[in-house]
């Protein structure tokens, strides 16, 4: 494991490698470090990956009865993943360049099943994916949709990743024909869960798990940074979405199941009473809430064959 110590402050107002898109969306920002572009001269001969992976199984089986060993995890991928829970296909090229970002906080059992399942089915589906796991330090409010834009800009450091997945920890797919790749309009992956007796809890559900473009994301401005504590910040995203005049698309019932590892309320994740209010602002605020004014700094990066774990101070407030 590569273990890289950081005290990098990012206020993405500020930072120099970060300059406005030039595409008429004052405000929005992207990542311009000159490393993003990796390229092999193996790509030139390679095809295309077909729009149906081939050996994707459809239903599976998902249990969490028994412990996973993350060394045995790490020797069994060690041929297959590279450092940073890094893939490519090898026999063709991918048309999916997608960085998974988990919002994490003490949920390493959890983490551990997640990544049992998650990168066998993410191999059969042909994705050029990565796994970043953003850590929140110390014992703040948790805020999970911070998390989440943190790690759409150190993804984007690592690699051009132009599609982003954002899972919980919890939540495993029981249909590897779920593809985690991004479409024409937003995706919300997690429609049928096992805790909402594998259905839509409300119409416009956005949570658990989700994918947006680069474009998209960028459209909307990313998360909002304000949701501390445990609620509404999907539903700020579906108003985003929503407002910017974009749609949900979502697989259909039978393959957008889901299971979760149940679990008792993470402390200080307690849901917040002034977290619905917000709802109702969403079209005053989201311009300058979000992906330009996020400020954060990263205090550790770690790396292995199985992930990348990034720890970061997002400033959360104790109480």
């Amino acid at each position: 494991m590569h273990v890289h110590v950081h005290r990098v402050i990012h206020d993405c107002s500020l930072e120099e490698p970060i300059e406005p898109l030039r595409n008429g969306n004052n405000g929005f920002w992207r990542n311009n470090s000159t490393h993003l572009n990796e390229t092999t001269d193996q790509t030139a001969v390679l095809p295309v990956c077909p729009e149906t992976p081939p050996d994707l199984k459809g239903p599976l089986r998902i249990e969490f009865n028994f412990k996973v060993n993350l060394d045995d995890m790490r020797k069994q991928f060690s041929g297959t993943l590279r450092e940073g829970g890094r893939y490519k296909p090898t026999d063709c090229v991918s048309k999916h360049k997608v960085a998974i970002i988990i919002p994490f906080r003490n949920r390493h059992e959890h983490f551990g099943y997640w990544l049992y399942y998650l990168h066998p089915i993410l191999i059969r589906q042909q994705i050029d994916y990565g796994v970043f796991v953003i850590n929140q330090d110390g014992e703040g409010i948790f805020n999970r949709a911070k998390l989440l834009n943190v790690g759409y800009m150190e993804a984007l450091k690592v690699y051009d990743y132009d599609c982003f997945v954002f899972s919980d920890v919890d939540l495993v797919p029981l249909n590897d024909r779920n593809i985690y790749r991004c479409f024409d309009q937003p995706r919300h992956l997690a429609v049928a869960m096992d805790k909402f007796n594998f259905r839509l809890p409300y119409t416009s559900y956005y949570g658990g798990v989700s994918s947006l473009s680069r474009s998209q994301y960028i459209k909307i401005n990313g998360f909002s940074n304000t949701f501390w504590g445990w609620g509404g910040e999907d539903d700020d995203v579906y108003n985003r979405i929503v407002f910017r005049g974009l749609s949900i698309s979502r697989p259909d019932m039978e393959t957008g199941k889901y299971r979760m590892i149940r679990h008792n309320r993470d402390a200080h994740n307690e849901p917040n009473p002034k977290n619905p209010d917000k709802l109702h602002h969403t079209r005053n605020t989201m311009d300058r809430d979000g992906m330009n004014t996020l400020k954060y700094t990263v205090k550790k990066i770690e790396k292995n064959i199985l992930y990348t774990f990034i720890t970061v101070d997002i400033e959360a407030p104790l109480k």
